[in-house]
């Protein structure tokens, strides 16, 4: 018989933990109560508070003598981030269930997100619909609104109750084992002005035998793509569009932190590397650039997005960022550059093109890796032209 955690505040949400354990089990799942209160509970858990703050060496009653919250919230959820993933592996649940306010939910996510890829996980939370990612990460988190405060049962919690404990209890009595076709799986960078170079590689991988997961250069595709080479599902990485680096240093909003670049280099995967859309600095609305910008070449990609151009001295300090993570790669490295444009608007005649900006680019690149394990190959064409694509996905599969 399947099992669902429930995992929560069994003194301040026990009623509402009680009734979503109550919906599970009368779908034919077993229940796993794992408390994170610190005061008595309202249902008796089958793993205690105290077990959760042991797992990290904490003594719960010590906790409770402080009645300070903060200290009890930090403890309980680095206890539950410890035990969490423990558990699954000793196979005690299938799946797990949370409910909460941003405390709540600040405590549960980060044990889910130490759960591997495919295991359900489902977060109730009051800050659901608004910028999720501190909550959800890189991870497969399936966040759902409360509507109301997750406190008390009504008319609505109880609707929106019995819908997460269905949804979870459908995941894991319907989950599926997908099996591997053999393929070696690959990973590549796009952004909307490197799609058809990367279009075209991904093409010719899959005529020579592989599969490609292909990532949106927004920040969150760079982190997700990162946390999967860690996770030992990739391969070989084919990181065209590096641009993330862009908004992480000058200060956009699409930005990857300081961690972009490195997972492959520190896990010894093969990787080809490229400067996509280096060219562009990624904010809002044109009202939301900030104002030292403002006089700026600017570009209105589309309502909601608008483009900067990078200058010859922010490139300096891309590339240089760029080149001391390639630099300290375990594995087999290159650095294929388009002497022509990196993105579709950094061509002759486009509004981003400016050759003696990527100049500055590719001369601090040549610069601070010579004398490292990165092989460096320069085409004299612009990025989505077909030669580079093609020349960028047969090098990769001489690495692999």
């Amino acid at each position: 018989m399947k099992t669902v955690a429930v995992l929560g505040t069994f003194d301040t949400k026990g009623k509402e933990l009680k009734y979503i354990k109550e919906c599970i089990e009368e779908q034919g799942l077993k229940t796993l109560c794992i408390n994170t209160g610190v005061f008595e509970p309202v249902v008796e858990p089958d793993i205690s508070s105290a077990e959760v703050a042991a797992a990290v060496g904490a003594d719960i009653n010590a906790i409770v003598e402080k009645r300070d919250r903060a200290t009890a919230t930090e403890v309980l959820s680095k206890g539950t981030e410890k035990l969490i993933p423990q558990l699954y592996a000793e196979g005690k649940f299938d799946g797990i269930i949370s409910i909460g306010g941003s405390g709540g939910t600040a405590l549960a996510t980060p044990a889910m997100r130490q759960l591997p890829l495919g295991v359900p996980k489902v977060m109730v939370s009051t800050m659901a619909s608004g910028d999720v990612s501190p909550y959800v990460g890189t991870s497969d988190i399936v966040m759902i609104p409360s509507v109301v405060d997750a406190e008390g049962l009504n008319d609505i919690s109880k609707v929106i109750f019995s819908n997460a404990a269905n949804a979870v209890v459908g995941m894991v009595q319907n989950r599926k084992e997908i099996e591997s076709d053999g393929k070696p799986l690959l990973a590549a960078t796009m952004f909307g002005v490197t799609t058809p170079c990367v279009k075209a590689a991904e093409d010719y991988l899959h005529e020579q035998g592989y599969d490609v997961l292909v990532f949106h250069a927004t920040g969150t595709g760079g982190k997700c793509m990162e946390a999967l080479i860690d996770q030992g599902f990739i391969k070989g990485v084919l990181d065209l569009t590096t641009t993330e680096w862009c908004d992480e240093v000058v200060g956009g909003v699409l930005n990857a932190g300081p961690d972009r670049l490195t997972a492959a280099g520190k896990n010894g995967i093969p990787q080809v590397v490229s400067v996509g859309a280096l060219d562009m600095v990624n904010f809002g609305p044109m009202d939301t650039v900030p104002a030292q910008f403002k006089d700026r070449n600017l570009y209105k990609h589309n309502p909601t997005v608008t483009l900067m151009r990078t200058t010859a001295d922010e490139l300096k300090s891309i590339g240089h960022e760029i080149a001391s993570r390639l630099a300290d790669a375990t594995g087999k490295t290159t650095l294929i550059l388009p002497l022509k444009g990196v993105s579709m608007i950094d061509v002759e005649g486009q509004p981003f093109y400016d050759a003696e900006a990527d100049k500055a680019l590719f001369d601090t690149l040549r610069t601070e890796l010579e004398g490292s394990n990165v092989e460096i190959v320069e085409l004299d064409t612009d990025i989505n032209d077909k030669e580079f694509a093609v020349a960028a996905a047969k090098k990769l599969i001489s690495l692999l």
